[in-house]
């Protein structure tokens, strides 16, 4: 149950709500307990009436009177715990879903490349309504069930003290039952919930990817997979039910028990003269008032038992610190940036990697030049600029911006100031419009069509029926490669910022568009510093400097001109991607 320890600073938030509710709990028990006293009462009269011949119908009526209207109160204040204690779970369950998606977004991004979509989502839904599932009856039957007790016990103690502990003998034994099944369940529970979450990684991976499965023609074999997954959660289910279902007739066999002894005991004592019929029925009220909590005792540690696996589960998450965040030496004085950057000896190696991905890099790029950087696949290129951001920290040596240790500036600060399009283009499921705006909170939509025209996006905008308020499928599926990329340029255009980093964010775009593209981004470029990555000499010509990498390090670097001359790396790939365009024309 440790784990749900970790809930009580949110239950904190709440606990004038909280406290209300137990008073309720209270206040119901108070009413409920009455009733089988009223019952007794009304019993013995009526026997007596019988045996003197004189029972009036007035003799009972206050007694139905009194029972219903208590039944009533007491139903009242079940509403108002209900509304308080239940009500509280929920906000809780609010809380912890933002809480989780704020922590998760803070994490970088080697925990996302080691953990499946589906296991946080899986998180996200099951675990955190598990825990809220736990919290709401978690809190609200075991007080119940403790005023039951106490105030019931209590009553029944002073009617006859010897006849209540006889009652109470199987109690011993439904806590040592709840306890040893607790355990099981627990454990059930946790496996349950990691194979739910690997069915719901394959079936994110299944849509995510449709496109691959139907080329591929996979279909057949991924549904043979989910049955297969989908099978391993059925046992677990059933295993876990399996469990839960000795529970459930543990707890009404022992209940049955009590009420057993009760009718065999207190009958014996009616026939003795030493109680009497009314006040046996009343015992045998209280004992029916305690079957549910008996029961509720078993079923409320069930799902803590749960809650407390899904709450192990998140909390594994919210462990897991963030490796790039502010520190002591980040100075907030610092407002923005302007755009100048170097790197000294700066070295980078992925985890798990045996080799280094950079390797003593040197390189500075004045305040709005323009820099380009090539090379082959796996050069190292991506993993450069995804130091800028801080992405990644580098492993060794120094990383400036303004002068300034990288380190040193805010981490918000700094991704503001940087506008960024990846290899990997990705859109939200939202209309064009948003998607150009997201991450500019003062956009208007002459800025949108502005950041469009720039990324020559417009013409295909103006298309769509909707034009930039059109509705765009999962991760943009609705537009093209090409249109995708333009989306996404728009949308780093859109934040104007002092460091702008294209990575290869032309390469699904035809040459002439690239041209236009690059005609109007000259413009822009030149108020701010910006990094051009690209496999296309046509991309990257005419920037100020163009820098070229080969297994991590810095082997050629000049302008376009002087590294033609060179006869090195860049006038290899330049003249390979001169033939292909021969090739292309014949």
């Amino acid at each position: 149950m440790k784990p749900l320890l970790r809930l009580i600073p949110y239950l904190a938030r709440y606990r004038k709500t909280l406290i209300l509710g137990v008073l309720t709990v209270v206040m119901s028990n108070v009413f409920t307990v009455a009733v089988p006293l009223f019952v007794g009462r009304a019993i013995d009269i009526m026997k007596a009436g019988l045996s003197a011949g004189n029972l009036k119908a007035g003799d009972l009526l206050g007694y139905a009177g009194l029972m219903l209207g208590f039944t009533a109160v007491a139903g009242f204040f079940t509403f108002l715990t209900r509304e308080t204690i239940i009500v509280v779970s929920r906000k809780v369950e609010y809380d912890l879903r933002n809480d989780f998606l704020s922590h998760i977004q803070k994490l970088s991004l080697s925990f996302f490349q080691n953990t499946p979509t589906g296991d946080l989502m899986a998180h996200a839904t099951n675990d955190i309504s598990a825990v809220r599932n736990s919290l709401g009856p978690g809190i609200m039957y075991p007080t119940d069930t403790m005023m039951t007790f106490t105030m019931v016990i209590a009553v029944m103690l002073y009617q006859d003290w010897q006849l209540t502990l006889m009652a109470l003998i199987p109690l011993p034994f439904v806590s040592y039952a709840v306890y040893r099944l607790g355990k099981i369940v627990n454990v059930k529970f946790q496996e349950r919930q990691d194979k739910y979450a690997e069915l719901t990684t394959r079936a994110q991976e299944n849509l995510s990817g449709i496109r691959v499965v139907k080329a591929y023609v996979r279909e057949k074999y991924e549904i043979g997979l989910f049955k297969s997954l989908s099978m391993d959660y059925l046992q677990k289910n059933l295993v876990l039910a399996k469990v839960q279902s000795i529970m459930w007739p543990l707890m009404f066999l022992l209940v049955g028990l009590s009420l057993v002894i009760t009718l065999y005991q207190g009958g014996l004592r009616v026939i003795d003269g030493r109680l009497t019929i009314g006040m046996l029925t009343a015992f045998l009220g209280y004992l029916v008032i305690l079957i549910w909590p008996m029961i509720a005792f078993g079923w409320v540690v069930n799902i803590l038992q749960q809650g407390a696996a899904s709450m192990g589960r998140l909390a594994r998450i919210w462990d897991t610190p963030p490796e790039i965040q502010d520190s002591e030496r980040t100075d907030y004085s610092i407002q923005t940036i302007e755009g100048k950057i170097e790197f000294r000896d700066v070295s980078f190696q992925y985890r798990g990697a045996q080799n280094p991905a950079l390797y003593n890099m040197n390189l500075l790029i004045p305040q709005g030049s323009t820099i380009a950087i090539v090379g082959y696949t796996g050069a190292g290129k991506s993993t450069l600029v995804n130091l800028l951001p801080r992405l990644y920290d580098i492993s060794k040596g120094e990383l400036l911006i303004d002068d300034i240790p990288i380190h040193q500036i805010p981490l918000k600060v700094l991704r503001e100031n940087i506008g960024y399009v990846p290899q990997e283009t990705f859109l939200f499921s939202d209309s064009i419009m948003e998607n150009i705006s997201y991450g500019a909170d003062n956009g208007t939509d002459d800025h949108v069509r502005e950041a469009a025209e720039i990324s020559q996006l417009v013409s295909d905008v103006d298309d769509f029926p909707k034009g930039f308020r059109t509705m765009l499928g999962e991760r943009g599926i609705t537009l093209s490669g090409g249109q995708k990329q333009r989306a996404s340029i728009a949308r780093a255009v859109m934040r104007q910022p002092r460091i702008l980093i294209l990575d290869d964010a032309l390469s699904a775009v035809d040459t002439h568009t690239e041209e236009e593209i690059l005609k109007r981004l000259r413009g822009v470029m030149q108020e701010r510093t910006s990094i051009l990555i690209s496999h296309r000499i046509s991309t990257v010509k005419d920037a100020d400097l163009i820098v070229v990498l080969h297994d991590g390090e810095i082997v050629e670097r000049g302008t376009h001109a002087e590294l033609v001359a060179l006869g090195g790396k860049y006038a290899d790939l330049h003249q390979k991607q001169l033939l292909e365009r021969e090739l292309e024309e014949l």
